[in-house]
């Protein structure tokens, strides 16, 4: 094999299309592996996936290239947010034919260039199930397991309807009522969407994450929507209302590429502590898929993330059909722990190089 690579950074604002094909055609096969039965993204879709990310999140991307392939990446994700200022997400990929010979080591060296520069103490990944090379990486490291989670899939085929009838019929209508957000949301309704989002996130399960609670903001809501609308993918949200006191209860969203009709992507459905056990999380989820029903028939699956040790959403979700689908491990390492990894074994190949 061709080792004669090349480490460069990769910016997308300013990429040229032949960066970008590279970068597709390389991201296609990472795609694969995540997701075999997916079909594959154009050229198109992934320069508008990098370009029009929300603005509050600060993207550093470095590519390795042999010749015109791209055969590993790292992005290092800052958040431009006033909590978690400690903590910088990353992403370390490599092809499979490229695995082993140190690339991922070298690109963690970058991301840990930037932690510095950052002053972020903590760094934060995850691993996929069936990439058993991410999790080994991470061990090796000495990182900390933070979070195991799992991507549930329902088959449309087996969804049972009358089940999902059943849970619309049994919902405390008398307390409560359902609304619709198609895009962007209401301004009248932004900072109360902003709060309900921010106090339900915050009570889901993290278990070992050194997370902070986030406070959401309406700028961040808006830049999300700016987002969603040039990477041309679909949000709606279901909500509930406490009809006494008319303040949002709940609710669920959903996200749709016209591109990639067949797979539609459950993102949170979360009800505010005092309104719990009410039957809202399973209304919301079904009202939700009911409109999906109706409204969207190409849909063949739909995925969704949870926690494992998320009980009470694991429990509507198994009940609906969901069957998980892949295991995930959240992983994170003290920056300092990470640069004495790194240069420990730089000694080591050092004083192996000087052997032989």
């Amino acid at each position: 094999m061709n080792l004669k690579l090349q480490a460069k950074p990769f910016y997308p604002k300013t990429a040229t299309e032949s960066e970008f094909v590279a970068l597709n055609k390389f991201s296609n096969r990472m795609h694969a592996e995540y997701w075999p039965e997916d079909p594959l993204r154009t050229v198109e879709e992934t320069m508008r996936a990098w370009r029009f990310l929300p603005s509050y999140f600060e993207e550093n991307l470095q590519a390795i290239w042999n010749g015109e392939q791209i055969v590993a990446s790292a992005n290092a994700e800052v958040s431009r947010t006033e909590d978690n200022q400690h903590l910088v997400w990353f992403e370390i990929e490599v092809l499979p034919e490229y695995r082993e010979q140190g690339i991922a080591k070298r690109l963690l060296q970058f991301v840990c260039d930037i932690a510095q520069q950052e002053k972020r103490r903590l760094l934060m990944t995850f691993s996929d199930s069936a990439i058993p090379a991410g999790a080994s990486f991470m061990n090796r490291l000495g990182a900390q397991t933070g979070m195991e989670s799992s991507t549930n899939q329902l088959n449309m085929a087996d969804l049972d309807r009358k089940l999902i009838q059943n849970w619309q019929s049994q919902a405390p209508t008398k307390e409560f009522s359902l609304g619709i957000w198609e895009g962007p949301f209401p301004e009248a309704e932004i900072e109360a969407i902003a709060v309900m989002r921010s106090a339900i996130v915050n009570s889901m399960p993290r278990e070992n994450l050194a997370l902070e609670d986030r406070k959401i903001t309406k700028e961040e809501i808006r830049e999300r929507e700016r987002s969603f609308a040039e990477r041309q993918m679909q949000r709606r949200t279901m909500y509930a209302k406490h009809k006494a006191s008319g303040e949002l209860a709940g609710y669920s969203e959903i996200f749709w590429e016209t591109a990639h009709p067949e797979t539609l992507n459950q993102g949170d459905t979360g009800v505010y502590p005092k309104y719990r056990n009410h039957g809202l999380g399973r209304w919301l989820k079904a009202a939700m898929i009911d409109k999906v029903l109706k409204e969207i028939p190409q849909v063949k699956r739909i995925r969704t993330g949870n926690a494992n040790s998320n009980a009470p959403m694991l429990k509507i979700n198994y009940e609906m059909g969901f069957k998980p689908y892949k295991a995930w491990t959240t992983w994170q390492i003290e920056l300092e722990k990470t640069l004495q990894y790194l240069a420990k074994t730089k000694t080591m190949s050092t004083v192996l190089s000087a052997q032989k």
